[in-house]
């Protein structure tokens, strides 16, 4: 997640301060100290709690399992009582991303800081614009983070990818769905015993699903119990139900926390929820109905559209109380990551792409055929595009959240309305992407 962080100035004189990259797998005394001061930098940065030792721990397994690379940026000589923690923090790793027609290399960003007495001085155009040019120079085609504050990364060439909703569903004796349940079972797992079948449920998942990201190892351990994000320490309310198919084969999985009553109703919150087919999806909606002393089920990660509305015999029952973006997408090499997206029928439509930091600008060429696409660069100036964009709308553009033609009645596209109606024809989708995973 990236953090509160205010928009740099142009660059200013950061030389004074000492940059180090840490990597979280060295085990001597120095480099734990250093780990120890950035984990703590970063927490401060966060309004978190300082870390005890037992978090400590756990976070520095997770960043280890995740090959994390960890940098900071600190005063070389800390003014008495400051302490040695960083003023500016980043982390990255490699992951995946499945744009629609496969799994792409992705770099996930998060733990962006910077401590409110140094800003102004460039920082996070610094830590983050290097970021992103190290990661083009390694050939990653696409890069990701999650934001706290919607107004700083468009610069960088972020855009808004994927949304969740905050459904609250009234489970309570209205509660019923058309149609008859899926086959299969829900059976009862204690969270520590189910980590491994999760986790393999979740892989599939992604593995399947546009617009998923590769779960950070924390996802574990939230999953398994061991860390309850609100209190950062073992997690002794989360429950855990896995779905098996007619064959027995795990094929979905609820988490959760009774809240016991609040505003005087029994209430659940969803801690996760993935499943490999929509009625998997529906059949542990009816598991979550079932259960004693409960009247209403909360979740804040669900998608934006959700067979759930649908198949409720009151629609009522389902309510939406907000709406908020989840994934932003940095587009670092647009012939890669277009031709790893869905298309549909056949066209040929040319972009012409604005970049800031010119990893991504040019014009290409998109040419669709049976709902593939090729994508060739095109250098000769005589090629103009049919449609002009910024490379983070192109990152808004390339899981379909958005339509074209939204996009162009906003501003944000360039374009005659014959090559938006080209473009929308090939390149809309029908169905929103929803990215579950945050970091």
């Amino acid at each position: 997640m990236a953090s509160p962080a205010q928009p740099d100035a142009p660059p200013a004189a950061t030389a004074d301060l000492v940059d180090r990259t840490l990597d979280p797998q060295v085990d001597d005394e120095a480099s734990l100290a250093l780990v120890d001061g950035w984990l703590h930098g970063t927490s401060r940065g966060f309004h978190d709690g300082r870390p005890g030792d037992e978090e400590h721990a756990l976070w520095l397994r997770c960043a280890r399992a995740d090959a994390a690379e960890l940098r900071g940026l600190w005063e070389p000589s800390p003014p008495v009582g400051s302490g040695n923690l960083p003023v500016a923090t980043i982390s990255s790793w490699d992951g995946t991303l499945h744009a629609g027609a496969g799994l792409l290399p992705l770099r996930l960003i998060t733990d962006v800081t910077v401590a409110p007495t140094h800003r102004r001085r460039g920082l996070l155009r610094r830590l983050l614009g290097e970021e992103l040019a190290a990661t083009a120079r390694r050939g990653v085609p696409v890069a990701a983070l999650t934001v706290s504050e919607g107004t700083i990364y468009g610069r960088f060439g972020f855009g808004p990818a994927t949304r969740k909703r905050s459904v609250e569903v009234d489970v309570g004796d209205r509660f019923a769905l058309h149609g008859p349940a899926a086959a299969g079972r829900v059976v009862l797992v204690e969270p520590a015993e189910a980590e491994e079948v999760v986790a393999a449920v979740a892989q599939r998942h992604h593995e399947t699903t546009r617009a998923t990201v590769s779960r950070p190892a924390f996802y574990r351990e939230v999953l398994a119990g061991r860390l309850d994000p609100e209190t950062r320490g073992e997690d002794r309310k989360l429950r855990v139900a896995v779905h098996l198919d007619e064959a027995g084969t795990p094929d979905g999985y609820v988490a959760w926390r009774h809240r016991g009553e609040v505003e005087g109703r029994g209430t659940l919150d969803v801690a996760d929820l993935l499943a490999l087919s929509p009625a998997t999806h529906l059949a542990l909606w009816r598991f979550l109905a079932s259960l004693d002393l409960t009247e209403r089920v909360r979740w804040r990660g669900a998608p934006v559209v959700d067979p759930l509305d649908h198949a409720v015999v009151d629609p009522r029952a389902v309510r939406t109380v907000g709406t908020t973006d989840v994934l932003w997408l940095r587009v670092l090499d647009p012939v890669a990551v277009l031709a790893a997206r869905p298309w549909r029928g056949d066209g040929r439509v040319v972009l012409e792409v604005d970049d800031a930091l010119g990893h991504a600008t040019g014009r290409f060429a998109v040419t669709v055929r049976d709902g593939r696409a090729e994508v060739e660069r095109l250098d000769d100036a005589r090629d103009a595009g049919d449609l002009r964009l910024d490379v983070a709308v192109l990152g808004t553009l390339l899981l379909g959240d958005v339509d074209v033609a939204t996009l162009a009645d906003a501003g944000r596209v360039a374009g005659s309305d014959a090559a938006v109606s080209a473009y929308a024809a090939v390149g809309d989708l029908a169905a929103p992407p929803w990215c579950p995973t945050g970091f």
